[in-house]
């Protein structure tokens, strides 16, 4: 197994100047603050601002809650010295050029069993594995809203296997009708999901086996693979709250089948 340490070349003797800082912001939105400051390019300015002296050694090596019991490389930062302003200190810091193509990318797995957010690396360097190196850097936007849902399989992906909360909280509260579309030839999917966690649930397992027990698409991954479902798309047609009737939805996926033409010319073969 290869450590995080090891990847980024800090040699035993040098884990004493620095310091780990894990990402997690504060209260109720500490899940997805810090992953939403680096999409927004704030990162740096985000962590610098501190309330103790988090930062007391040369080095902060930074990695941000990604998902349970996985962190996202957040870079090596060189610390400055910092400033108290209020009750807040701000901390001056330097992004050194140490692995930054592996920033948002390479995910480490550490099972985190203290609350304390800066630990001294030497206590857990070797716990600290590298779990997977994503193709490029993780930039899931939070939640846009049902009627500017259009994400392509791996971001979805990385949703489900994440549980990014704004999206499981959104897509587990509504039941509805979807499509997938299927980028390399144009066919369409109607689908809808009525059952015990709704949307959330029912496109989980898209990522689970590819067809999620659907015949036309079942038959599609058996015969071209697993990896052809990361040409779908995902949006939602219709949405529907927790108190209305199954057969309603129903209907109203019939309805929009009829007019996709989904069953003539797609993948809905009922």
């Amino acid at each position: 197994m290869l450590t995080l340490t090891s990847v980024l070349g800090i040699d035993t003797s040098q884990t004493g100047k620095y310091k780990i800082h894990f990402a997690i912001g504060d209260k109720s939105n500490f899940k997805t603050e810090p992953l939403a400051a680096y999409r927004q390019g704030t990162f740096k300015q985000w962590q610098e601002r501190q309330s103790k002296k988090n930062f007391e050694r040369d080095y902060i090596l930074s990695l941000i809650y990604f998902r349970p019991d996985h962190w996202l490389f957040g870079g090596i930062y060189r610390s400055n010295g910092c400033e108290k302003r209020g009750h807040k200190y701000y901390y001056d810091t330097e992004l050194l050029d140490i692995h930054t193509d592996l920033i948002a990318r390479m995910v480490i797995k550490y099972k985190k069993p203290f609350r304390q957010s800066y630990p001294l690396l030497e206590t857990c360097d070797s716990s600290l594995i590298v779990s997977e190196i994503l193709e490029k850097p993780s930039m899931i936007e939070p939640f846009p809203g049902y009627n500017s849902v259009n994400i392509g399989y791996e971001d979805l992906k990385t949703i489900i296997k994440t549980e990014e909360p704004t999206w499981k909280n959104a897509l587990s509260i509504m039941k509805g009708v979807y499509l997938i579309v299927d980028k390399s030839n144009g066919k369409q999917y109607v689908g809808s999901a009525t059952g015990e966690d709704r949307i959330w649930s029912r496109w989980s397992s898209y990522i689970n086996n590819g067809h999620g027990s659907n015949v036309g698409l079942k038959d599609l991954i058996e015969d071209q693979g697993m990896e052809h479902a990361t040409n779908f798309k995902f949006s939602i047609l219709e949405i529907a709250g927790m108190n209305i009737a199954e057969d309603m939805i129903v209907q109203r996926e019939q309805f929009w089948k009829e007019v996709l033409l989904s069953k003539e010319y797609g993948y809905n073969n009922n």
